[in-house]
């Protein structure tokens, strides 16, 4: 772990002795509690220790670890590295008309479709029906920015919003995704980092996993194997363990397929995070001297759980450790705890633990 960086001193109290104690000696007296010039002092301290805050703050942030905000985005100009900005949903659509048609037949691009009648995702472009055509794919993006537009199952998406002549339907065929925030301090920070691996000419495991990341602010973490030579396997996590579908993996595979990203020699696959399901079973007690605090340790139990369950899918490769969950559960103010499951399980660096099932209750009170 770092070492935490100061780069002044802004204790109070010792700035207070200091200047009291210089303007002592040059005095040469005591300086009273109710001395006017004391106070005026103390009231000079407080204006120097906002002043060597502000320097603290600003020598901080030319540090990538402390840096934010603006500055950080500063810091990732001198890599070349944008911040990654929000981004809409995308889906793919099935467009059918009515009836096979001698012509050809447009349906405008921006035609809208919705499944709840508040998200709507409009045609990319126009679709054109040869003479005789009656189906066709094409792409459908969200009208808004975020993760609002994401995770609408196939045939969801499935009412006309603008209605057209010959037009009988228009269905997602796969799931939304793709909708992302504005990119996070911390992942551009991360991204940041990886930025000199990007330099490199040969494919290099932090290079791909760079430029993977770079592709959507909803990419939490990124595997890199090479089962064999000439080939690239790169599994793909988004944030809260979730599994990417084919709109990410094929936005990713494009990514990477660049020519100024890929080894002419590399066969690159994209695919998602495996998902290993476990299931949490555990009951816990409390001191019958905490009994007073019962209701606050069961609720801080509680969110300690979630915590577990989301550190416990964060990140691919992570082996499932229930100690972690002890340990997690002990620090909410719980006496003992008993895991039933699960057990320890060590991870391939393609996969992902995600609980099926979460059951930790409480127990009862016990003595000291």
């Amino acid at each position: 772990m770092k070492t935490e960086i100061n780069f002044v001193t802004t204790d109070v109290e010792s700035l207070q002795d200091e200047c009291i104690s210089t303007v002592e000696a040059l005095l040469e007296r005591k300086l009273s509690r109710a001395d006017p010039l004391r106070i005026f002092i103390l009231g000079l301290v407080s204006i120097i220790v906002q002043q060597r805050e502000l320097i603290d703050f600003a020598a901080k942030q030319n540090l990538l670890a402390y840096s934010s905000g603006d500055y950080l985005e500063h810091l990732g100009a001198l890599f070349g590295i944008e911040r990654l900005p929000a981004t809409c949903a995308i889906t793919t659509v099935e467009v059918e008309l009515s009836t096979p048609r001698e012509q050809v037949t447009i349906i405008k691009a921006g035609t809208r479709t919705t499944a709840d009648g508040q998200i709507f995702f409009a045609l990319d472009e126009d679709c054109i029906f040869a003479a005789g055509e009656i189906k066709k794919e094409m792409a459908a993006t969200c009208l808004i920015e975020g993760e609002a537009g994401n995770n609408f199952a196939v045939g969801e998406i499935n009412k006309i919003v603008d209605p057209q002549a010959f037009l009988k339907s228009i269905v997602n065929v796969t799931k939304s995704e793709g909708g992302a925030d504005i990119e996070s301090d911390d992942s551009l920070r991360e991204r940041i980092q990886l930025a000199p691996e990007s330099y490199s000419c040969a494919g290099s495991k932090g290079s791909y996993i760079f430029h993977a990341k770079s592709t959507s602010a909803l990419i939490s973490d990124v595997a890199v194997d090479s089962p064999e030579p000439g080939k690239v396997n790169i599994y793909v996590l988004l944030k809260g363990g979730q599994v990417p579908g084919d709109e990410i993996l094929n936005a990713v595979a494009d990514k990477l397929s660049a020519d100024t990203v890929r080894p002419l020699t590399d066969l690159v696959t994209v695919l998602p995070a495996q998902v290993v399901n476990y299931s949490v079973d555990a009951s816990f007690w409390i001191s019958r001297e905490d009994i007073t605090n019962a209701a606050q340790i069961i609720l801080e139990a509680e969110r300690a759980v979630n915590e577990y369950v989301e550190w416990q899918q964060s990140r691919l490769g992570l082996d499932i450790i229930p100690s972690k969950l002890i340990e997690k559960l002990m620090a909410a103010g719980v006496r003992r705890v008993e895991i039933r499951s699960p057990s320890y399980t060590v991870l391939n660096a393609h996969e992902v633990a995600v609980p099926s099932s979460v059951n930790v209750t409480f127990a009862g009170i016990e003595e000291f």
